[in-house]
């Protein structure tokens, strides 16, 4: 049907496996979700099957959203993302995390935490001066001029600055456990984002 999902990422917590093993897990709230849209090669340029996720009040919505679920016959929904289309797809359909089974690799996509203004230790794991013996040079960044020539600061040097809340995407990611019922997906490792946040979790690019 697609290649993707879209999910709520709920925490992290720990899982035993066979022999006794634990191993850190992110539980994700996939779905369901709805198709909203089928896009065609055609009349749009592009393949693509839109979906919707999280289901919006009606007296929140705006008149642009009601039109376009409207002719989906469907209800507003809060989150809408596209993916690509594998087989047959049919607008109203359901999106269920059945789709993804134990054992398999996935890519997870979010907006990493966004931690404001830090320094270059911090945000860039520079190592510092010495803490003692009135050095003066603790954690500041040092030099970033390259003198009379080119008389500027090179582009992408690492400085200080605005650190997270930035799309981030893990690829990779083991599936560890797909509870369909309770509409669970436990996926091994850390997953971009804060708790509640909105994350795309789609079959994994390098297992293809």
């Amino acid at each position: 049907m697609t290649n993707g999902l879209l999910v709520e990422k709920l925490g992290m917590t720990q899982v035993f496996l066979e022999g006794g093993r634990a191993v850190p897990v992110t539980v994700i709230e996939a779905g369901p979700c709805r198709v909203s849209q089928v896009k065609t090669k055609e009349r749009d340029g592009y393949a693509a099957v839109q979906l919707a996720f999280r289901e919006l009040p009606e007296r929140k919505a705006v008149k642009p959203s009601k039109g376009h679920f409207a002719k989906a016959s469907l209800p507003v929904f809060r989150y809408v993302r596209e993916f690509r289309p594998m087989g047959e797809v049919q607008v109203g359909a359901t999106v269920k995390v059945d789709m993804f089974s134990k054992g398999e690799l996935v890519d997870v996509t979010g907006i990493s935490k966004g931690k404001g203004f830090q320094g270059v230790m911090k945000r860039h794991h520079f190592r510092g001066g010495p803490a003692s013996h009135g050095s003066m040079f603790h954690r500041a960044p040092g030099s970033i001029g390259s003198s009379s020539s080119p008389s500027r600061v090179w582009k992408n040097m690492r400085m200080a600055g605005h650190m997270g809340n930035v799309r981030v995407t893990t690829q990779a990611l083991q599936v560890v456990d797909v509870r369909p019922e309770e509409h669970l997906i436990f996926v091994r490792g850390a997953v971009p984002g804060a708790r509640g946040s909105l994350v795309v979790i789609q079959k994994s690019k390098r297992a293809s």
